[in-house]
């Protein structure tokens, strides 16, 4: 007998699934701090968007998290920013210490 699949939500234009790198667990995570749709996600700074994150939701989050939405931002995929976004991040946090991808 074949297995059957889940169906998943649409991702329809306005949602924040549409982004690239934002997946059913990261859109949750940005549910959990009011982000919704696509254009909520655009209008907001993504480090600050990060930071909430890890100070509301998840404080596991690492570098390829970060690089993940300021990806989706940027219209890029996380893998290829995932330095810069890092280093971009410590400039305003220098105390912060990764945690692994």
């Amino acid at each position: 007998m074949p297995k059957t699949r889940k169906k998943r939500p649409p991702k329809t234009d306005d949602s924040v699934r549409s982004l690239p790198n934002i997946g059913p667990t990261t859109a949750a995570k940005l549910g959990q701090i009011g982000i919704t749709t696509k254009k909520e996600f655009l209008r907001r700074n993504p480090y600050k968007v990060f930071d909430e994150l890890r100070k509301k939701v998840d404080p596991t989050l690492c570098r390829c998290a970060l690089a993940g939405i300021v990806g989706a931002k940027k219209g890029v995929r996380w893998h290829t920013i995932t330095k810069e976004s890092a280093k971009e991040y410590e400039k305003k946090h220098p105390r912060h210490i990764w945690g692994k991808c």
